[in-house]
């Protein structure tokens, strides 16, 4: 796996965590967990575009 592919999956997994963590602490609907519910989405869509 290329550089740049390792780098975002290990960012994926950090937004996944965070965005779990603000989920659970401040609810789902909390603007907060929404955005990084849209930055998560984003990077996965990288991801799979760039690192298929």
């Amino acid at each position: 796996m290329c550089h740049f592919c390792s780098e975002l999956r290990k960012k994926i997994q950090l937004f996944r965590k965070t965005l779990i963590e603000t989920g659970i602490k401040k609810g789902l609907e909390h603007p907060e967990t929404i955005k990084n519910s849209q930055i998560l989405d984003q990077l996965i869509f990288r991801f799979q575009s760039k690192c298929k």
